[in-house]
């Protein structure tokens, strides 16, 4: 969850006093009203998956997002209204003297852009730190600090350098003052996803003129920054699916669930038995009361040192339900049931939404999976949403056991009206709240 921790994500790097003093300068001529506008412009362009997408739901950009955002404002970004740019106009006031030693940075941070770089090599003796550009493989030699020291070769930096006024074809650079740290592996999905873009706005303009990667970095390295912030929300959602739910009692929360109908108990009983990877479990006491049939088959897998149940598949005598632990092992048994019994099923919904909890990106980020203990309450008032959802339309659609008439037509006849009865008494007499929470979830 790197991605998601700003302390972990980003760093801060010292940048030349002169260069201090230009951004110092390009900042406030920024906050001039006469130019606040296309600040707000220029700003809500390079961050927009925060100010209109879903990530801005759940995140906020890092500071050190923000301060690249900021960097794109004063050297990238052409305002909409006619105005000169941040640096032609530092370049041309006369308000104010701007002394020869700032001037030199003006030209270097012109033809600066945002860029994807590669740690080629750990800093050596020299206390340089070389990296190259995953977009064009051009090279640079950048001052080696403290915040650098973790570095390792393969690493990525999404970070903008201005070259040595002094010696401008030489590869020494400077840092402007933040970068955001990238694993090798998110650093190739990132230019990945920018060249896919970039190839989709080709495609669409019908024009191959974004021109070389420093020019299309110049003109549009706020993409960038968009998917960066798209790989923030990926980290986010996989740490939320890596969430180890749990039962008060420690065993793991069952909160993926499928529900099917079915009429052959026996077909399938006998199918469910022969799946090597499910042991058969005696059924509830209750279960054999008033002649209903019911059998239930776990999956167990090891964790910290004991077995856990990690699937259920319950079956009654109209009914399957299948409970597991994620969605990923509910869609590989569905599948696996699907393939066994065809059309002796009929899916009638299921649920893969956990718990809502208020869950801070620290916690996602530490180094183990989040535990979360589910109550008994929550769990109930989970599977009531679910079964009032499942259920919905249940009496208007075909049903097998009764012929393949809907449950409200059969009602109508007296030669199915009790079969009918039949199938909602099993519903209710096998509701999972009540292997559950010892109650029933749904009011048949």
């Amino acid at each position: 969850m790197k991605l998601a921790n700003e302390e972990r994500a980003g760093l801060w790097l010292p940048r030349p006093p002169a260069l201090e003093a230009v951004l110092g300068r390009l900042e406030a001529l920024s906050l001039a009203p006469a130019f606040a506008g296309q600040r707000e412009v220029a700003l809500n362009r390079a961050l927009k998956p925060y100010a209109e997408g879903e990530v801005g739901t759940v995140l906020d950009p890092l500071e050190q997002e923000a301060d690249q955002a900021r960097l794109i404002l004063y050297c990238d970004f052409y305002p909409e209204d006619g105005q000169l740019t941040l640096l032609e106009q530092l370049r041309d006031t006369v308000s104010e003297h701007v002394g020869s030693d700032e001037r030199l940075w003006l030209d270097p941070l012109k033809h600066s852009y945002l860029d994807l770089l590669e740690v080629s090599a750990p800093p050596g003796a020299d206390r340089t730190l070389l990296v190259r550009s995953l977009g064009d493989g051009t090279a640079f030699r950048l001052p080696a600090t403290e915040q650098t020291a973790p570095l390792t070769a393969g690493e990525g930096l999404l970070t903008r350098v201005v070259r040595d006024p002094a010696a401008y074809e030489s590869g020494q650079a400077f840092w402007t003052g933040s970068a955001l740290v990238l694993s090798p592996a998110d650093a190739q999905a990132l230019l990945e996803q920018t060249v896919e873009w970039r190839q989709e706005m080709e495609m669409m303009s019908g024009s191959f003129t974004l021109g070389e990667w420093q020019e299309f970095a110049k003109r549009y390295g706020h993409m960038l920054l968009w998917g960066y912030a798209k790989l923030r929300m990926q980290a986010l959602v996989d740490a939320v699916r890596h969430i180890d739910y749990r039962h008060e009692n420690g065993e793991p929360y069952l909160y993926a669930v499928a529900l099917y109908d079915h009429h052959e108990f026996r077909f399938v009983a006998d199918g469910l038995a022969e799946m090597t990877e499910l042991a058969e479990e005696p059924p509830p006491e209750d279960a054999a009361a008033g002649g209903r049939r019911m059998r239930r088959w776990i999956q167990r897998e090891a964790r910290g040192g004991r077995e856990v149940t990690v699937a259920r598949i319950t079956l009654t005598s109209s009914q399957l339900i299948v409970e597991c632990d994620r969605p990923e092992r509910l869609d590989a048994l569905k599948h696996r049931v699907a393939a066994a019994f065809g059309f002796s099923l009929h899916f009638r919904g299921e649920t893969l939404t956990p718990p809502a909890r208020k869950i801070t990106v620290e916690e996602l980020a530490g180094p183990q999976p989040l535990t979360l203990v589910v109550t008994a309450d929550e769990d109930r008032e989970l599977l009531k949403k679910f079964l009032e959802e499942a259920y919905l339309e249940w009496s208007d659609q075909p049903h097998r056991a009764l012929g393949g008439q809907t449950p409200r037509h059969a009602a109508a006849s007296a030669a199915l009206r009790d079969k009918v009865a039949a199938l909602i008494d099993d519903m209710e007499a096998s509701d999972p709240g009540l292997w559950r929470t010892g109650r029933r979830a749904y009011d048949y």
